[in-house]
């Protein structure tokens, strides 16, 4: 104890020694990594979304009885990439490797990331492109940390803050996506991470920056909403109410997902015919219900700017959520968050047509918080996002939502990589 005490005091007289160079700002060298990371990564994510759009545009000819093969081609390629390439892995990989693996993600599957996500999909499956940009921005923030020699909680820091820049670029929500990239980690301490909030707001805000110069991203609402106005306390009450019935479905989503993860895992078949069968399943699901191809990026839009009759909205409600599940676990690459949203739109549209007289914006948003809460175990970062994707100015009914749908879900998250470890 003795000896480690005189080392840290050596150390500390070393660094004493050591000349000043004065600098009157918090502004330093660090500031300028986490803008570079920020810019790499807006251009990564920048061009991953146009040729994504490209892809989609060449695939979305294809439609009627058409969409099936197609589906099920770009899965048998995609599973065919996974196989060839190597493995990128899920969210599940990426959370455990921030917490456990010292914050390293590892850049050598991202080309099996990018192309397999791609054709998955610009295809028409059922998880966005969120995931896929999480994964290699942050790895693109491991190998930006081991090129300047960080250690620790530095590069650990600096991995995140790759995730954030590349969640941030696709929402446009530096704020939301900096938090969502620390809540994502650990669903009970994510003060754990609070250090690396700073690099990963930086981060968010150059990414953004450089993809709305690229995409040519505007500052309105992506999900054009109708205005909501409060009508007195009990919205409140309201919201909790349209939560409760949001988490519900996101439970049934989780063990949905359960259910074809045990079918598919039943017997070890290798990934490219397992892409197969998911690709001609979400292609018979999506021939006879168009509206549940594609993540929901624009089908959100769709959704709440036409008229559907009851019985076909239940029957999108029903048949999104096994298209999720399949996606998911049939090894189709991408990220549920919006999906998910897709689902809480829908919901709040069955509610509003049940009981007219109920705030419509108030359900779906409420709807959409809980359930993606439920699931992802992130209701601060949740509440920042749909107040930005929607337009929804009121943070506290969203935030009330939010937290009904984390304090509801289950015990044992989806996210498996969330539990505590001893």
């Amino acid at each position: 104890m003795k000896l480690k005490r005189r080392r840290k005091l050596i150390t500390y007289l070393n660094i004493l020694d050591q000349p000043i160079r004065f600098n009157p700002f918090v502004f330093g060298r660090t500031f300028l990594l986490w803008a570079l990371l920020g810019l790499i990564g807006g251009i990564i994510a920048g061009t991953y979304w146009i040729g994504l759009e490209f892809l989609t545009h060449q695939l979305a000819y294809f439609n009627s009885w058409h969409v099936i093969p197609v589906m099920a081609t770009c899965g048998l390629l995609a599973g065919l990439i996974i196989h060839f390439i190597g493995d990128p892995g899920e969210i599940h990989l990426i959370v455990n490797n921030i917490r456990f693996n010292k914050g390293k993600l590892d850049p050598k599957n991202n080309l099996s990331m990018v192309l397999s996500s791609l054709l998955c999909v610009a295809s028409g499956g059922s998880l966005g492109p969120e995931a896929p940009l999480v994964q290699v921005t942050g790895s693109t923030g491991t190998w930006l940390g081991k090129l300047f020699r960080l250690k620790g909680e530095e590069l650990r820091s600096l991995s995140i803050a790759g995730m954030a820049s590349g969640f941030t670029a696709l929402f446009g929500a530096p704020l939301g996506g900096s938090l969502f990239s620390l809540e994502i980690l650990h669903h009970k301490h994510a003060v754990e991470y609070y250090k690396a909030i700073i690099p990963a707001l930086v981060a968010s805000c150059f990414s953004y920056l450089v993809f709305a110069l690229i995409v040519h991203l505007g500052l309105a609402p992506i999900w054009d909403l109708s205005a909501y106005e409060y009508s007195g306390v009990f919205d409140f009450g309201y919201a909790i109410l349209f939560a409760i019935i949001g988490t519900t479905f996101g439970w049934v989503f989780i063990f949905c997902t359960k259910f074809f993860k045990s079918l598919f895992e039943k017997k070890p078949i290798p990934i490219y015919i397992k892409t197969l069968i998911g690709g001609i399943l979400l292609g018979i699901i999506s021939f006879y219900f168009p509206l549940t191809r594609y993540f929901g990026h624009h089908e959100i839009n769709e959704l709440l700017s036409g008229t559907f009759p009851l019985t076909l909205l239940f029957a999108i409600l029903f048949f999104k959520i096994i298209a999720i599940s399949i996606t998911v676990t049939s090894g189709w690459r991408g990220g549920f968050i919006i999906p998910l949203f897709f689902v809480g739109a829908t919901l709040g549209l069955i509610i509003h047509q049940l009981f007219p007289t109920l705030n419509l914006t108030l359900a779906i948003v409420s709807c959409m918080a809980a359930i993606n809460a439920c699931v992802t175990r992130t209701p601060m970062s949740t509440t920042i996002l749909l107040a930005t994707l929607t337009g929804f100015g009121h943070f506290i009914p969203i935030l009330f939502a939010s937290l009904t749908g984390y304090f509801l879900a289950p015990r044992i998250p989806f996210i498996s990589s969330q539990m505590e470890k001893a």
